[in-house]
Protein backbone atom coordinates (compact mmCIF):
# COMPACT_ATOMS: atom_id res chain seq x y z
CA UNK A 1 0.00 0.00 0.00
CA UNK A 2 1.56 3.19 -1.30
CA UNK A 3 -1.06 5.51 1.05
CA UNK A 4 0.39 4.51 4.47
CA UNK A 5 1.13 8.04 5.42
CA UNK A 6 -2.69 8.24 5.45
CA UNK A 7 -3.41 6.22 7.87
CA UNK A 8 -3.99 7.20 11.84
CA UNK A 9 -1.72 5.91 14.81
CA UNK A 10 -4.44 3.51 15.78
CA UNK A 11 -4.67 1.98 12.05
CA UNK A 12 -0.88 2.20 11.71
CA UNK A 13 -0.29 0.46 15.10
CA UNK A 14 -2.83 -2.13 14.35
CA UNK A 15 -0.97 -2.71 11.18
CA UNK A 16 2.02 -3.04 12.80
CA UNK A 17 1.25 -5.32 15.68
CA UNK A 18 -0.99 -7.83 12.88
CA UNK A 19 2.55 -7.51 11.17
CA UNK A 20 1.02 -6.01 7.74
CA UNK A 21 3.39 -3.62 7.46
CA UNK A 22 6.67 -2.09 8.89
CA UNK A 23 7.60 1.18 10.72
CA UNK A 24 10.47 1.61 8.24
CA UNK A 25 7.53 1.32 5.71
CA UNK A 26 5.57 3.70 7.37
CA UNK A 27 7.98 5.85 7.73
CA UNK A 28 9.87 5.97 4.06
CA UNK A 29 5.90 6.66 2.96
CA UNK A 30 5.47 9.80 4.84
CA UNK A 31 9.55 11.24 4.10
CA UNK A 32 8.14 11.01 0.63
CA UNK A 33 5.20 13.16 1.28
CA UNK A 34 6.95 15.18 3.21
CA UNK A 35 9.65 15.58 0.56
CA UNK A 36 7.29 16.35 -2.31
CA UNK A 37 5.47 19.04 0.00
CA UNK A 38 8.17 21.63 0.04
CA UNK A 39 5.20 24.09 -0.92
CA UNK A 40 3.30 23.66 2.35
CA UNK A 41 6.36 24.88 4.30
CA UNK A 42 5.69 22.50 7.06
CA UNK A 43 8.56 21.02 7.96
CA UNK A 44 11.66 23.27 8.34
CA UNK A 45 14.48 20.68 10.01
CA UNK A 46 14.06 17.13 7.86
CA UNK A 47 15.53 14.24 9.74
CA UNK A 48 15.04 11.28 7.87
CA UNK A 49 18.41 9.28 9.02
CA UNK A 50 17.57 9.75 12.63
CA UNK A 51 14.19 8.76 11.13
CA UNK A 52 15.18 5.59 9.29
CA UNK A 53 17.33 4.40 12.48
CA UNK A 54 14.63 4.52 14.99
CA UNK A 55 12.00 2.90 12.44
CA UNK A 56 14.42 -0.37 12.45
CA UNK A 57 14.98 -0.05 16.10
CA UNK A 58 11.28 -0.24 16.23
CA UNK A 59 10.57 -2.85 13.99
CA UNK A 60 12.95 -4.96 16.22
CA UNK A 61 11.03 -3.89 19.10
CA UNK A 62 7.85 -5.03 17.33
CA UNK A 63 9.27 -8.11 16.65
CA UNK A 64 10.02 -8.92 20.31
CA UNK A 65 6.08 -8.60 21.48
CA UNK A 66 5.53 -6.27 24.04
CA UNK A 67 5.82 -2.67 22.21
CA UNK A 68 3.99 0.39 23.85
CA UNK A 69 1.02 1.47 21.16
CA UNK A 70 3.55 4.52 19.82
CA UNK A 71 6.15 2.02 19.21
CA UNK A 72 6.99 3.02 15.11
CA UNK A 73 4.68 5.37 14.58
CA UNK A 74 6.25 8.46 12.44
CA UNK A 75 5.19 11.88 13.77
CA UNK A 76 6.51 15.71 13.77
CA UNK A 77 7.85 17.72 16.57
CA UNK A 78 6.86 21.08 16.81
CA UNK A 79 10.25 23.59 16.27
CA UNK A 80 9.91 24.30 19.92
CA UNK A 81 10.47 21.23 21.42
CA UNK A 82 14.63 21.05 21.92
CA UNK A 83 15.76 17.80 20.29
CA UNK A 84 19.45 16.65 20.85
CA UNK A 85 21.37 17.28 17.99
CA UNK A 86 18.71 18.64 15.66
CA UNK A 87 18.33 22.30 15.25
CA UNK A 88 15.87 23.39 17.57
CA UNK A 89 14.97 27.22 16.63
CA UNK A 90 11.61 28.37 18.08
CA UNK A 91 11.35 29.74 14.40
CA UNK A 92 13.36 32.89 15.60
CA UNK A 93 16.66 33.78 13.81
CA UNK A 94 18.02 34.23 17.65
CA UNK A 95 18.41 30.59 18.03
CA UNK A 96 19.96 30.50 14.05
CA UNK A 97 22.78 27.31 14.85
CA UNK A 98 21.24 26.01 17.99
CA UNK A 99 21.11 22.13 18.45
CA UNK A 100 20.37 21.14 21.98
CA UNK A 101 22.75 18.68 24.08
CA UNK A 102 19.57 17.16 25.53
CA UNK A 103 16.14 16.35 24.61
CA UNK A 104 12.72 17.57 26.03
CA UNK A 105 10.66 15.46 28.23
CA UNK A 106 8.04 15.53 26.05
CA UNK A 107 9.83 14.32 22.97
CA UNK A 108 12.24 12.17 25.05
CA UNK A 109 8.74 10.40 26.29
CA UNK A 110 7.53 10.11 22.57
CA UNK A 111 11.26 8.98 21.52
CA UNK A 112 11.36 5.99 24.58
CA UNK A 113 7.84 4.71 23.51
CA UNK A 114 9.31 3.95 20.30
CA UNK A 115 8.03 6.89 18.34
CA UNK A 116 9.61 7.87 14.98
CA UNK A 117 10.42 11.39 14.60
CA UNK A 118 10.28 12.93 10.59
CA UNK A 119 11.90 16.28 11.58
CA UNK A 120 10.86 19.28 13.10
CA UNK A 121 7.55 21.26 12.08
CA UNK A 122 7.76 25.24 11.35
CA UNK A 123 5.66 27.67 13.49
CA UNK A 124 5.47 31.00 15.16
CA UNK A 125 8.46 32.74 16.21
CA UNK A 126 8.78 31.73 19.84
CA UNK A 127 5.08 30.50 19.75
CA UNK A 128 3.81 33.81 19.00
CA UNK A 129 1.43 34.13 16.65
CA UNK A 130 -2.02 32.96 15.28
CA UNK A 131 -1.52 32.39 11.78
CA UNK A 132 2.43 31.48 11.01
CA UNK A 133 3.41 34.69 9.45
CA UNK A 134 5.98 35.17 12.27
CA UNK A 135 8.15 32.20 11.40
CA UNK A 136 11.99 32.80 10.55
CA UNK A 137 11.35 30.22 8.05
CA UNK A 138 8.81 31.62 6.10
CA UNK A 139 4.81 30.38 6.23
CA UNK A 140 3.42 27.15 6.96
CA UNK A 141 0.45 27.06 4.24
CA UNK A 142 -2.81 25.04 4.93
CA UNK A 143 -3.51 22.25 2.42
CA UNK A 144 -7.17 23.42 2.72
CA UNK A 145 -7.93 25.83 -0.40
CA UNK A 146 -11.53 28.07 -0.77
CA UNK A 147 -13.59 26.60 -3.49
CA UNK A 148 -11.75 26.78 -6.75
CA UNK A 149 -9.77 29.96 -5.26
CA UNK A 150 -6.02 29.31 -5.22
CA UNK A 151 -5.04 31.79 -2.43
CA UNK A 152 -3.00 30.33 -0.06
CA UNK A 153 -4.65 30.38 3.74
CA UNK A 154 -3.31 30.29 6.76
CA UNK A 155 -3.05 27.03 8.41
CA UNK A 156 -3.73 28.90 12.09
CA UNK A 157 -0.96 29.35 14.37
CA UNK A 158 1.08 29.06 16.42
CA UNK A 159 1.59 25.38 15.29
CA UNK A 160 0.86 25.70 12.65
CA UNK A 161 3.27 23.74 10.43
CA UNK A 162 2.14 20.82 12.60
CA UNK A 163 -1.69 21.34 11.63
CA UNK A 164 -0.86 21.27 8.39
CA UNK A 165 1.80 18.45 8.17
CA UNK A 166 -0.78 16.59 9.91
CA UNK A 167 -3.66 17.51 7.56
CA UNK A 168 -1.92 16.82 4.61
CA UNK A 169 -0.75 13.47 6.06
CA UNK A 170 2.72 13.82 5.79
CA UNK A 171 3.08 12.42 9.34
CA UNK A 172 0.46 10.34 11.21
CA UNK A 173 0.40 12.93 14.43
CA UNK A 174 2.78 15.82 15.87
CA UNK A 175 3.53 17.53 19.03
CA UNK A 176 2.05 21.08 19.68
CA UNK A 177 1.97 23.43 22.18
CA UNK A 178 -0.76 25.51 23.25
CA UNK A 179 -0.04 29.21 25.73
CA UNK A 180 -3.86 30.42 24.10
CA UNK A 181 -5.16 28.52 21.64
CA UNK A 182 -1.85 27.42 19.39
CA UNK A 183 -3.05 23.86 19.63
CA UNK A 184 -6.75 24.23 19.04
CA UNK A 185 -6.70 26.88 16.48
CA UNK A 186 -4.74 25.24 13.63
CA UNK A 187 -6.80 22.00 14.46
CA UNK A 188 -10.01 23.82 13.57
CA UNK A 189 -8.08 25.50 10.40
CA UNK A 190 -7.05 22.25 9.22
CA UNK A 191 -9.72 19.61 9.99
CA UNK A 192 -8.07 17.89 12.38
CA UNK A 193 -8.27 17.11 16.16
CA UNK A 194 -5.91 19.05 18.65
CA UNK A 195 -6.01 18.95 22.98
CA UNK A 196 -4.19 21.11 25.31
CA UNK A 197 -4.47 18.97 28.27
CA UNK A 198 -4.82 20.46 32.05
CA UNK A 199 -1.68 22.55 32.96
CA UNK A 200 0.59 20.67 34.81
CA UNK A 201 -0.42 17.42 32.78
CA UNK A 202 2.60 17.54 30.49
CA UNK A 203 6.44 18.57 31.21
CA UNK A 204 7.46 21.91 29.94
CA UNK A 205 10.87 20.95 30.52
CA UNK A 206 13.12 21.07 27.14
CA UNK A 207 10.40 23.16 25.41
CA UNK A 208 11.15 26.82 24.65
CA UNK A 209 9.59 29.08 26.81
CA UNK A 210 6.99 31.78 25.62
CA UNK A 211 4.65 32.39 28.87
CA UNK A 212 5.46 29.91 31.51
CA UNK A 213 1.85 29.81 33.52
CA UNK A 214 -0.21 29.62 30.31
CA UNK A 215 2.30 26.95 27.49
CA UNK A 216 1.14 23.45 27.50
CA UNK A 217 2.10 20.30 25.44
CA UNK A 218 -0.67 18.46 23.35
CA UNK A 219 -1.01 16.44 20.47
CA UNK A 220 -2.51 17.20 16.93
CA UNK A 221 -4.16 14.19 15.29
CA UNK A 222 -6.14 12.76 12.87
CA UNK A 223 -8.45 11.73 15.04
CA UNK A 224 -9.79 11.74 18.84
CA UNK A 225 -8.73 8.40 19.35
CA UNK A 226 -5.13 9.33 18.04
CA UNK A 227 -5.28 11.97 20.29
CA UNK A 228 -5.87 9.54 23.37
CA UNK A 229 -2.82 7.26 22.27
CA UNK A 230 -0.65 10.08 21.65
CA UNK A 231 -1.51 12.04 25.13
CA UNK A 232 -1.09 9.03 27.37
CA UNK A 233 2.77 9.06 26.07
CA UNK A 234 2.99 12.73 26.42
CA UNK A 235 1.81 13.24 29.84
CA UNK A 236 3.60 11.66 33.16
CA UNK A 237 5.07 13.81 36.49
CA UNK A 238 8.44 15.30 35.22
CA UNK A 239 10.75 16.19 38.55
CA UNK A 240 12.49 18.60 36.11
CA UNK A 241 9.26 20.64 36.14
CA UNK A 242 8.27 22.11 39.50
CA UNK A 243 4.59 22.73 37.44
CA UNK A 244 4.39 19.10 36.30
CA UNK A 245 1.23 17.28 38.18
CA UNK A 246 2.46 14.06 40.30
CA UNK A 247 -0.77 12.15 38.79
CA UNK A 248 -1.62 8.96 37.99
CA UNK A 249 -1.72 8.84 33.70
CA UNK A 250 -5.27 7.15 32.77
CA UNK A 251 -5.53 4.54 30.21
CA UNK A 252 -7.18 7.24 28.03
CA UNK A 253 -7.91 4.92 24.55
CA UNK A 254 -10.13 2.79 26.86
CA UNK A 255 -12.24 5.43 28.52
CA UNK A 256 -13.21 6.25 24.62
CA UNK A 257 -17.10 4.31 24.84
CA UNK A 258 -18.74 7.08 23.19
CA UNK A 259 -21.39 6.68 26.06
CA UNK A 260 -22.32 10.23 26.93
CA UNK A 261 -25.77 9.45 28.56
CA UNK A 262 -26.62 11.63 31.41
CA UNK A 263 -23.54 13.75 31.04
CA UNK A 264 -24.49 17.92 31.64
CA UNK A 265 -22.64 19.92 28.63
CA UNK A 266 -22.56 23.68 29.56
CA UNK A 267 -23.15 26.61 26.44
CA UNK A 268 -21.86 29.76 27.96
CA UNK A 269 -24.16 32.74 26.54
CA UNK A 270 -20.98 35.11 26.96
CA UNK A 271 -19.85 33.18 23.79
CA UNK A 272 -21.76 34.63 21.38
CA UNK A 273 -20.18 37.24 20.31
CA UNK A 274 -21.76 40.18 18.15
CA UNK A 275 -20.51 39.51 14.32
CA UNK A 276 -20.06 35.88 14.87
CA UNK A 277 -20.76 34.42 11.40
CA UNK A 278 -24.08 32.28 11.18
CA UNK A 279 -21.86 29.45 9.84
CA UNK A 280 -20.27 29.59 13.50
CA UNK A 281 -23.63 29.87 14.80
CA UNK A 282 -25.27 27.27 13.34
CA UNK A 283 -21.97 24.89 13.55
CA UNK A 284 -22.82 25.32 17.64
CA UNK A 285 -26.15 24.76 17.12
CA UNK A 286 -25.44 21.82 15.53
CA UNK A 287 -23.05 20.45 17.63
CA UNK A 288 -25.60 20.91 20.35
CA UNK A 289 -27.96 18.86 19.21
CA UNK A 290 -25.50 15.95 18.40
CA UNK A 291 -24.35 16.04 21.91
CA UNK A 292 -28.39 16.31 23.25
CA UNK A 293 -28.99 13.69 20.51
CA UNK A 294 -26.49 11.14 22.46
CA UNK A 295 -28.15 11.45 25.21
CA UNK A 296 -25.97 14.50 27.26
CA UNK A 297 -28.33 17.16 28.94
CA UNK A 298 -27.40 20.22 27.59
CA UNK A 299 -27.60 23.82 30.15
CA UNK A 300 -26.76 27.12 29.61
CA UNK A 301 -24.88 28.77 31.77
CA UNK A 302 -23.10 32.01 32.50
CA UNK A 303 -18.96 32.78 32.41
CA UNK A 304 -19.90 36.36 33.56
CA UNK A 305 -16.22 37.22 33.37
CA UNK A 306 -14.98 36.16 29.81
CA UNK A 307 -15.09 39.57 28.52
CA UNK A 308 -11.76 40.10 30.29
CA UNK A 309 -9.66 37.11 29.15
CA UNK A 310 -8.39 39.01 26.29
CA UNK A 311 -6.99 41.62 27.70
CA UNK A 312 -6.12 40.14 30.75
CA UNK A 313 -4.40 37.44 28.58
CA UNK A 314 -2.95 40.29 26.35
CA UNK A 315 -1.20 41.97 29.43
CA UNK A 316 0.20 38.45 31.04
CA UNK A 317 1.11 36.88 27.98
CA UNK A 318 3.48 39.34 27.16
CA UNK A 319 4.88 39.79 30.93
CA UNK A 320 5.91 36.50 30.94
CA UNK A 321 7.52 36.40 27.22
CA UNK A 322 9.25 39.16 28.76
CA UNK A 323 10.86 37.64 31.39
CA UNK A 324 11.92 34.15 29.41
CA UNK A 325 12.92 36.06 26.35
CA UNK A 326 15.57 38.08 28.34
CA UNK A 327 18.14 35.56 28.37
CA UNK A 328 18.61 35.65 24.62
CA UNK A 329 20.92 38.04 24.84
CA UNK A 330 23.83 37.11 22.00
CA UNK A 331 26.47 36.02 24.79
CA UNK A 332 25.89 31.86 25.52
CA UNK A 333 24.27 30.51 22.20
CA UNK A 334 22.59 31.63 19.10
CA UNK A 335 22.78 34.61 17.30
CA UNK A 336 25.21 37.20 18.40
CA UNK A 337 25.33 40.81 16.33
CA UNK A 338 28.32 41.83 13.94
CA UNK A 339 30.30 44.97 16.37
CA UNK A 340 31.41 48.02 15.33
CA UNK A 341 34.61 49.42 17.06
CA UNK A 342 33.86 50.75 20.08
CA UNK A 343 30.53 48.81 21.18
CA UNK A 344 30.27 47.60 24.35
CA UNK A 345 27.85 44.71 25.69
CA UNK A 346 25.20 47.29 26.01
CA UNK A 347 25.40 47.59 22.17
CA UNK A 348 26.01 43.79 21.94
CA UNK A 349 22.73 43.67 23.31
CA UNK A 350 20.60 45.72 21.82
CA UNK A 351 21.73 44.76 18.23
CA UNK A 352 21.68 41.46 18.60
CA UNK A 353 17.75 41.23 19.89
CA UNK A 354 17.10 44.06 17.24
CA UNK A 355 18.53 41.68 14.66
CA UNK A 356 17.60 38.40 16.12
CA UNK A 357 13.56 38.90 17.39
CA UNK A 358 10.97 39.70 14.36
CA UNK A 359 8.45 42.19 14.73
CA UNK A 360 5.76 40.31 16.55
CA UNK A 361 8.13 39.06 18.99
CA UNK A 362 9.67 43.14 19.47
CA UNK A 363 5.86 43.63 19.93
CA UNK A 364 5.11 41.54 22.89
CA UNK A 365 8.54 42.16 24.55
CA UNK A 366 7.87 46.00 24.49
CA UNK A 367 4.25 45.14 25.62
CA UNK A 368 5.45 42.75 28.59
CA UNK A 369 8.20 45.08 29.86
CA UNK A 370 6.13 48.09 29.93
CA UNK A 371 2.80 46.61 32.00
CA UNK A 372 6.23 45.31 34.78
CA UNK A 373 7.92 48.58 34.69
CA UNK A 374 7.65 50.10 38.20
CA UNK A 375 4.41 52.32 37.55
CA UNK A 376 2.44 50.35 35.60
CA UNK A 377 2.34 47.19 37.46
CA UNK A 378 -0.58 47.34 40.02
CA UNK A 379 -2.24 48.92 36.85
CA UNK A 380 -1.81 46.40 34.36
CA UNK A 381 -0.38 42.62 35.46
CA UNK A 382 -1.51 42.96 38.75
CA UNK A 383 -5.19 43.47 37.96
CA UNK A 384 -4.86 41.18 34.91
CA UNK A 385 -3.80 38.28 37.42
CA UNK A 386 -6.87 39.29 39.65
CA UNK A 387 -8.76 38.69 36.34
CA UNK A 388 -7.11 35.58 35.91
CA UNK A 389 -8.34 34.49 39.06
CA UNK A 390 -12.07 35.83 38.31
CA UNK A 391 -11.88 33.84 35.09
CA UNK A 392 -10.91 30.53 36.85
CA UNK A 393 -13.64 30.88 39.45
CA UNK A 394 -16.33 31.11 37.08
CA UNK A 395 -14.88 27.81 35.61
CA UNK A 396 -14.78 26.36 38.72
CA UNK A 397 -18.52 27.32 39.62
CA UNK A 398 -20.01 25.74 36.79
CA UNK A 399 -18.06 22.42 37.13
CA UNK A 400 -18.96 22.76 41.08
CA UNK A 401 -22.75 23.21 39.83
CA UNK A 402 -22.62 19.71 37.91
CA UNK A 403 -21.00 20.70 34.59
CA UNK A 404 -18.88 17.60 33.08
CA UNK A 405 -18.05 19.63 29.84
CA UNK A 406 -18.69 23.08 27.79
CA UNK A 407 -19.12 23.39 24.03
CA UNK A 408 -18.36 26.73 22.34
CA UNK A 409 -16.90 27.65 19.14
CA UNK A 410 -12.96 26.76 18.06
CA UNK A 411 -12.62 29.92 16.26
CA UNK A 412 -14.27 32.56 15.21
CA UNK A 413 -13.82 32.11 11.51
CA UNK A 414 -12.58 29.41 8.91
CA UNK A 415 -9.22 29.83 7.62
CA UNK A 416 -8.15 33.29 6.32
CA UNK A 417 -5.74 34.14 3.89
CA UNK A 418 -2.09 34.79 4.82
CA UNK A 419 -1.53 38.34 4.46
CA UNK A 420 -4.97 38.78 4.64
CA UNK A 421 -4.71 40.43 8.87
CA UNK A 422 -3.14 43.56 7.74
CA UNK A 423 0.20 43.97 10.39
CA UNK A 424 -0.57 47.58 11.24
CA UNK A 425 -3.68 46.21 13.69
CA UNK A 426 -2.69 43.65 15.78
CA UNK A 427 -5.43 43.47 17.71
CA UNK A 428 -7.15 41.93 15.02
CA UNK A 429 -5.17 38.90 14.75
CA UNK A 430 -5.26 38.85 18.74
CA UNK A 431 -9.07 38.80 17.95
CA UNK A 432 -8.56 34.95 16.76
CA UNK A 433 -7.86 33.85 20.31
CA UNK A 434 -11.33 34.41 21.29
CA UNK A 435 -12.44 31.14 22.48
CA UNK A 436 -9.62 29.74 23.55
CA UNK A 437 -7.46 31.78 25.67
CA UNK A 438 -9.73 31.87 28.50
CA UNK A 439 -8.56 27.77 28.87
CA UNK A 440 -5.60 28.71 29.28
CA UNK A 441 -5.92 31.32 31.60
CA UNK A 442 -7.59 28.78 33.97
CA UNK A 443 -5.32 25.83 33.06
CA UNK A 444 -8.16 23.98 31.74
CA UNK A 445 -8.33 20.89 29.41
CA UNK A 446 -9.60 21.35 25.94
CA UNK A 447 -10.33 19.97 22.65
CA UNK A 448 -10.83 20.90 19.10
CA UNK A 449 -13.13 18.64 16.96
CA UNK A 450 -13.37 19.07 13.63
CA UNK A 451 -17.66 19.41 12.79
CA UNK A 452 -18.34 20.43 9.29
CA UNK A 453 -17.67 22.58 6.42
CA UNK A 454 -18.07 26.32 5.74
CA UNK A 455 -19.52 27.31 2.40
CA UNK A 456 -16.12 27.62 0.98
CA UNK A 457 -15.43 24.14 1.58
CA UNK A 458 -13.22 24.87 4.33
CA UNK A 459 -13.28 23.15 8.16
CA UNK A 460 -14.62 24.59 11.11
CA UNK A 461 -13.92 23.19 14.46
CA UNK A 462 -15.99 22.82 18.16
CA UNK A 463 -14.49 23.57 21.45
CA UNK A 464 -14.67 21.55 24.54
CA UNK A 465 -13.61 22.38 27.62
CA UNK A 466 -13.43 19.74 30.71
CA UNK A 467 -12.83 19.47 34.36
CA UNK A 468 -9.32 19.95 35.59
CA UNK A 469 -7.27 16.34 35.05
CA UNK A 470 -10.26 15.16 33.43
CA UNK A 471 -8.74 14.42 29.86
CA UNK A 472 -10.05 10.77 29.73
CA UNK A 473 -13.62 12.24 29.90
CA UNK A 474 -13.23 14.84 28.07
CA UNK A 475 -12.02 12.79 25.10
CA UNK A 476 -15.09 10.66 25.92
CA UNK A 477 -17.41 13.31 25.31
CA UNK A 478 -15.09 14.45 21.97
CA UNK A 479 -15.09 10.95 20.68
CA UNK A 480 -19.03 11.13 20.82
CA UNK A 481 -19.32 14.73 19.00
CA UNK A 482 -16.50 13.21 16.56
CA UNK A 483 -18.98 9.83 15.79
CA UNK A 484 -21.84 12.14 15.36
CA UNK A 485 -20.07 14.60 13.27
CA UNK A 486 -19.26 11.89 10.88
CA UNK A 487 -16.38 14.39 9.42
CA UNK A 488 -14.14 12.93 7.14
CA UNK A 489 -13.21 15.34 4.51
CA UNK A 490 -9.92 15.82 3.01
CA UNK A 491 -7.90 18.62 1.56
CA UNK A 492 -7.67 18.48 -2.17
CA UNK A 493 -4.05 18.03 -3.20
CA UNK A 494 -2.77 20.41 -5.14
CA UNK A 495 1.07 21.02 -3.69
Amino acid sequence: MTDLNRLTLAEARDRLRAKETTSVELTEACLSAIDAADALGAFVHKTPEIALERAKAADERLAQGDAPAMCGLPIGIKDLFCTKGVDSQAASRILEGFRPEYESTVSQQLQDAGAVMLGKLNMDEFAMGSSNETSCYGNAVNPWRRGNDDAALTPGGSSGGSASAVAADLCLAATGTDTGGSIRQPAAFTGIVGIKPTYGRCSRWGIVAFASSLDQAGPMTKTVRDAAIMLETMCGHDPKDSTSADLPVPDFESMLTGDIRGKVIGIPKEYRMDGMPEEIEKLWADGTAMLRDAGAEIRDISLPHTKYALPAYYVIAPAEASSNLARYDGVRYGHRAKLAQGDGITEMYEKTRAEGFGHEVQRRVMVGTYVLSAGFYDAYYNRARKVRTLIKRDFEQVFADGIDAILTPATPSAAFGLGEMNDADPVQMYLNDVFTVTVNLAGLPGISVPAGLDAKGLPLGLQLIGRPWEEGDLLNTAYALERAAGFVAKPDKWW
